[in-house]
């Protein structure tokens, strides 16, 4: 199969001149699955148009694990939004090279929507590519602290996150290390969190049995 000139797809991304023509852009350029994409789908985050930036996102969680690193390398400190949209999509590929960036952001962020994403991001790694058992410890000892420490934020929709992603490591083998832990927060939480959204978010991961999540809950 003849291997396709990604450069006309990025040309096109660059120079569109209207919202429609950039989303129109960035879903041709995303359909490549080509990794020589990959800055371009980045740059897109950054920009002020949302339809384009969600196929921006789509088609890095395609490319997944060779996304991971350029997303770490070109993480934007300045601009929330397009930060917010890099950490969703280190959540949905779930490597966990991310672990120390997503550490960060869910307990530190000043922007609502990344310290959510973040928060929920630190649920869907895949625990088990970490073949070292105590480094895998460590690093999900680390995500429990965070976790806990969320469960008092004043923003609802990062508690809810922390529920969403306790439920993400109560599926994982990987994870089986904390899983009492991870039982009793979810258990705490939805039985003391203010917002009976939360509490039922908590009360419905108890319930479910252990079966296959989406990384999108």
């Amino acid at each position: 199969m003849p291997m396709v000139d990604i450069a006309p797809y990025c040309h096109a991304v660059t120079a569109a001149t209207t919202a429609e023509a950039l989303t129109d852009a960035v879903v041709a350029l995303a359909a490549q699955q080509d990794v020589a994409a990959i800055p371009t789908l980045i740059d897109v985050l950054g920009y002020n148009n949302p339809a384009a930036a969600q196929a921006a996102v789509d088609g890095l969680i395609q490319l997944g694990d060779a996304a991971v690193e350029p997303l770490l390398d070109r993480l934007d400190d300045y601009n929330y939004g397009a930060r917010a949209y890099e950490v969703r999509v280190l959540g949905a590929i779930g490597h966990p090279a991310a672990l120390r960036v997503l550490l960060g952001a869910a307990q530190s962020d000043f922007a609502p929507s990344v310290r959510r994403a973040a928060t929920k991001a630190l649920g869907t790694l895949r625990w088990h590519l970490i073949e070292g058992e105590q480094e895998r410890r460590l690093g999900l000892e680390q995500v429990l602290q965070v976790l806990q420490r969320n469960t008092d934020a004043a923003d609802w929709a990062v508690r809810y996150a922390v529920a969403v992603a306790l439920e993400h490591l109560r599926q994982q083998p990987a994870a089986a290390i904390i899983q009492p832990s991870v039982v009793a927060l979810l258990t705490a939480l939805g039985d003391r969190d203010p917002d009976i959204v939360v509490r039922s978010r908590c009360q419905l991961a108890l319930k479910r049995d252990t079966v296959h999540l989406s990384m999108h809950t």
